[in-house]
């Protein structure tokens, strides 16, 4: 059975949501997550959350769980098939919600929260904010006259948008100029799997 290290409000919360949505059954490791005042400093097998261990694989990095999970799990579920032309898109949305939307919040949050006060650097938050803006405002145009990132049809790719979506509003940025984000977010908020998920 897959085992999910887990701290509440971090990037884990993709693949707990993930998993509900295929069934498939999962055990949690919960994580006493610790502010990270050193790189690799969570108690788990590899010092970050999440990780996930399938039998002998032990993996971290949720991008790359998400696949690993669709590939093994999904039965063609919530991922266009490989070699389509949506199979392009989804990989798009996927790795832009950590590679681009996420950054700008990593940079907030330690900047604000995770580093003593003394060693913040004031002088980043606007450029992180602006960052963060620009980021959303492409998704806040592609949604333009659609439910989700693929059009009408949830994937996994909305999963790994979520949760800078949700970075977004606990740092006060997803405000009124994005209406499509904000519809969006409640439209995958209102997911039965993904409010199992956040309940853990």
């Amino acid at each position: 059975m897959i085992r999910l290290y887990h701290a509440p409000a971090t990037r884990s919360l993709r693949i707990l949501w993930l998993l509900e949505e295929l069934g498939v059954p999962y055990e949690v490791a919960p994580v006493d997550f610790t502010p990270p005042t050193r790189p690799f400093a969570q108690r788990t097998p590899v010092g970050k959350v999440p990780v996930l261990e399938d039998g002998e694989l032990t993996m971290f990095e949720s991008g790359a769980i998400v696949e690993y999970v669709l590939e093994r799990y999904g039965r063609g579920r919530l991922a266009p098939p490989p070699g389509t032309l949506e199979r392009g898109v989804f990989l798009q949305w996927l790795h832009f919600a950590e590679a681009t939307v996420m950054p700008p919040f990593g940079d907030l949050v330690r900047h604000m929260v995770f580093l003593p006060e003394a060693e913040r650097i004031s002088a980043i938050l606007p450029d992180a904010r602006m960052r963060a803006a620009a980021a959303l405002g492409v998704v806040e145009r592609a949604l333009g006259g659609k439910d989700y990132l693929l059009g009408a049809e949830f994937s996994a790719a909305d999963i790994m948008m979520a949760y800078g979506l949700l970075s977004a509003r606990s740092f006060g940025v997803l405000t009124d100029e994005y209406p499509n984000l904000k519809r969006y977010l409640a439209r995958l908020e209102s997911r039965p799997a993904f409010q199992r998920a956040a309940q853990i």
